[in-house]
């Protein structure tokens, strides 16, 4: 008999080691299939224009060309374009996280007459694609005068249904006995969200923050519509002057986009520990 739960337990152990090596496996080769363009990318940087595309890749170059991290900043006025994409997502980031978890904490804390309406009514536009109404946006901006300025594109990113949904799942799993408590010690609502809603919500802040922050420095769309002053370019766009009418210069273009990935992969970075944390407190409830 325990010579049979031995070789059951052995065989059990066998079935869990070589499952587990079929998992990490699989997540290896799925995070080099996913790392390959990247360094493919960064290999690239440091080649000559004509051996960008060489087959079979040379993955590390035998004569590395530095000079392509001199030329982006030479060629095209790239410090400009990386101080403008600076601004503009500083500010879009720290507006949507003002805008989001206030009006998160309304939806999710307050009662009011046609709450539950108007919060899927807002929320329901994040199915309507941006290529619908951006006709619409640029005439709104334009009768503004608004055009070329960076203050279209803050004023058109500083609201988010997507980030408001975020925060709204998040305060539900605060508990409202804490804000009643807050209410009798004479604390308003201004104050509630201030003092105590803003410090619980660090990991749904930080997780709305890396999501802000990458789809605004990599936004392409919105810089191309209304930003035609080259001093007001962001870059994303100023990528492209690389590009000419016959010939493209690949390797610079790899050079400066390793530049431009620099700032996301910081911020995702700095914030990771809490980005799972923040995705999982989410989804508590829905």
């Amino acid at each position: 008999m325990a010579t049979a739960v031995i070789k059951d337990r052995a065989s059990q152990k066998r079935r869990n080691f070589i499952s587990k090596f079929l998992i990490y496996f699989f997540l290896i080769v799925i995070t080099a299939c996913m790392l390959m363009p990247f360094l493919w990318m960064l290999s690239s940087s440091f080649k000559l224009n004509k051996d960008v595309f060489g087959f079979p890749i040379q993955w590390i170059p035998k004569n590395p060309r530095w000079q392509n991290y001199v030329d982006i900043w030479t060629q095209i006025p790239l410090l400009t374009f990386v101080k403008n994409t600076v601004k503009i997502t500083v500010v879009v980031t720290l507006l949507q996280l003002f805008t989001s978890s206030f009006a998160a904490y309304a939806f999710a804390k307050m009662q009011f007459k046609g709450k539950n309406v108007l919060f899927l009514g807002y929320i329901a536009t994040i199915a309507v694609p941006w290529q619908a109404y951006m006709v619409p946006q640029f005439m709104m901006m334009s009768s503004w005068h608004l055009n070329n300025t960076h203050l279209a594109i803050m004023c058109l990113q500083a609201f988010s249904a997507f980030g408001v949904f975020l925060m709204k799942q998040f305060y539900e799993g605060v508990p409202t006995e804490l804000c009643e408590a807050a209410r009798i010690d004479g604390l308003s609502e201004y104050g509630i969200w201030w003092h105590i809603m803003l410090p619980l919500s660090l990991p749904a802040l930080s997780t709305l923050t890396i999501f802000t922050f990458v789809n605004t420095w990599n936004d392409f769309l919105g810089p191309l519509i209304y930003l035609t002053k080259t001093e007001l370019k962001t870059i994303q766009i100023g990528l492209r002057m690389f590009i000419t009418q016959y010939s493209a210069e690949y390797g610079l273009i790899m050079a400066a986009s390793v530049v431009a990935l620099i700032p996301v992969l910081f911020v995702f970075l700095s914030l990771q520990k809490y980005f799972v944390q923040g995705v999982a407190s989410t989804g508590i409830k829905g």
